[in-house]
């Protein structure tokens, strides 16, 4: 990275750290948001739930595709200017989205929003790395970490309240004076802390990683998509883009990201990892709503209090599975996670029209347990393995996998949820009673789930070969 960093002792960092705080409880709040009304809006525009996910993977494909990007604004633009633009974007995303006259607004207001998420998530870690020193910025970046733990525990309860006591709109008029306050805060306090360098833009990088992640994903997104030539010939495409965009990166003198990182075998392995993980986990987390709602019958706001125990579970464990992988190790750590997972999913393929609430609490719970045990240990285990000058691109390309791989999972699976329930009503006797749809919904869902067994089956078995390996300064 070519970034400057500026004298800043005379500048109050709490204050600082307060602005992008604000601005850091907004964006991830918001990422989780719209999941417990997905059901709703469903049945308020008419759509498929192969339709409306795009409301989530867009989202997350915007973000993903943004935070390689990110890195080199931030080069080109000052912290203030960054910050600002960031949050006015969301902010114009937000009031669209409350307003929307329908669907095609609302995506788009969607992707707005997510484009000024995308900006503030990178540019918010590296001012806190540029603010405090390295003795200090653990318990910054804790207080960050208590904010991203603390959006998604109250999401799903909130959202869920608001729903059913007001409309799905009001998740967006109460974002909308947050959001200016973080603006208003931000413009009276937040100062710059980085030099701008101005390095080359490679226009094309970005065009090839926009167009490649895209034209993926939507492939994934089709209910066939090994059997519509509009989904594997996406896919074709968008691989064709990726291809290219690697072959570049690795040929020009100043790569939008650097790819030598997967030299590192650890971090490889752990990518894949990520990949996987996040697939499954944000599939599942779209779905399970989905579930609870038109097959359990149970209100937005029940819904999203029984989410919400696995979620605090993970918050919880977070700091514990970090000193316990300071003092075990990798191996220790993951494994156990990995294990719990599976159990997890393979609960969760026995789901059916008479599921008991606490049937989909635990396995829930298991679930995010298992998460805890995985995700962050694995990253810095992996992150570890790596220079200190290739640590920023690891972090960019971890982060970028996250979003384009959970973007890809929703897509993926909620395509296999309604291909599945398409065949079951095909054989079905009357495909328009209720009852036949409500099974057509659970055996959709039971094939998603063991897919998702398997997958995490496979990764178990790669958690065995994830070991501490030296740290590089």
């Amino acid at each position: 990275m070519n970034e400057r960093v500026q004298d800043v002792s005379g500048i109050k960092r709490g204050v600082m750290l307060s602005a992008l705080l604000i601005g850091a409880f907004v964006a991830f709040l918001n990422e989780n948001l719209l999941t417990n009304a997905l059901p709703g809006l469903m049945r308020e525009f008419g759509r498929a739930a192969a339709t409306i996910q795009w409301l989530s993977t867009g989202y997350m494909l915007v973000i993903g595709v943004l935070v390689p990007v990110t890195a080199l604004l931030q080069q080109w633009f000052t912290t203030r200017q960054m910050f600002l633009s960031a949050m006015a974007l969301f902010l114009a995303g937000t009031c669209l989205c409350a307003v929307s006259p329908g669907f095609g607004i609302l995506l788009m207001g969607r992707v707005v929003q997510a484009g000024g998420t995308g900006l503030l998530i990178p540019l918010m870690m590296n001012t806190i790395l540029a603010l405090y020193p390295p003795e200090r910025r653990g318990a910054a970046m804790g207080l960050m970490g208590l904010v991203i733990m603390v959006a998604p525990v109250i999401g799903p309860a909130l959202s869920g309240l608001v729903i059913d006591t007001l409309n799905w709109r009001w998740l967006f008029y109460l974002v909308i004076p947050v959001a200016l306050f973080s603006i208003v805060y931000a413009f009276m306090y937040l100062k710059n802390v980085t030099e701008r360098t101005k390095p080359r833009v490679d226009l094309l990088s970005i065009v090839m990683s926009t167009v490649g992640f895209g034209c993926v994903t939507y492939g994934f997104s089709q209910t066939n998509v090994w059997t519509q030539p509009e989904g594997y010939g996406s896919i074709v495409i968008g691989s064709l883009f990726l291809i290219l965009l690697v072959w570049r990166q690795l040929t020009i003198q100043e790569p939008l990201i650097d790819l030598s990182v997967f030299r590192y075998p650890t971090f490889s392995l752990v990518a894949v990892l990520v990949v996987i993980l996040m697939m499954v986990l944000f599939a599942t987390t779209t779905l399970l709503p989905i579930y609870m709602q038109d097959v359990m019958q149970l209100t937005a706001f029940a819904t999203g209090l029984l989410l919400v125990p696995g979620c605090l579970l993970n918050g919880m464990m977070m700091p514990v599975t970090g000193k316990l992988l300071d003092k075990f190790g990798p191996r220790f750590v993951i494994v156990p996670g990995l294990f719990l997972i599976a159990l997890s999913l393979w609960l969760f393929t026995g789901i059916d029209s008479y599921t008991t609430r606490g049937s989909v609490l635990l396995s829930h719970v298991l679930l995010f347990l298992g998460m805890s045990f995985v995700v962050m240990p694995a990253q810095t285990t992996g992150l570890n393995q790596l220079p200190s000058h290739l640590v920023p691109y690891g972090t960019a390309i971890y982060n970028t996998l996250q979003q384009i791989a959970g973007g890809i999972g929703i897509a993926l699976f909620v395509g296999i949820m309604s291909s599945g329930a398409n065949r079951y009503l095909h054989h079905a006797l009357d495909p328009t009673a209720m009852h036949e749809k409500t099974q057509s919904m659970v055996s959709g869902l039971q094939t998603v789930f063991w897919i998702e067994f398997i997958l995490a089956i496979l990764i178990l078995v790669l958690g065995w070969f994830i070991k501490k390996s030296p740290e590089h300064n």
